[in-house]
């Protein structure tokens, strides 16, 4: 297993969202938006829709740039269900902090 380097709480890091893969099951239309934590930014993906169990896991390229981010997964209609086994977030970090304004 892969080791992940995380940063410091002095270092605040600028990541790069490329995509969001899931292993999901269900009967649902689902509409996946990462957030900028003051949820002023936005980036939403393209909806992914699930029948049934499948040995496929769905990749969505995201374009985001952010300090940190959340990511919200909703379903578009009234009684649909699913149930998520696996996220993957695809980050890059891009800068070690923000640019500085004098």
């Amino acid at each position: 297993m892969a080791k992940i380097k995380t940063a410091s709480k002095s270092e605040e890091v600028v990541n790069h969202y490329g995509a969001v893969r899931l292993r999901v099951s269900g009967s649902a239309s689902l509409r996946m938006t990462l957030f900028s934590l003051d949820e002023v930014k936005s980036s939403i993906l393209t909806p992914v829709a699930i029948m049934s169990q499948t040995n496929i896991e769905p990749n969505k390229l995201a374009n985001f740039t952010q300090q940190r981010a959340k990511l919200e997964i909703k379903t578009t209609s009234i009684n649909e269900t699913f149930k998520i086994s696996k996220i993957i977030v695809f980050v890059k970090p891009v800068a070690k902090s923000l640019p500085e304004t004098s």
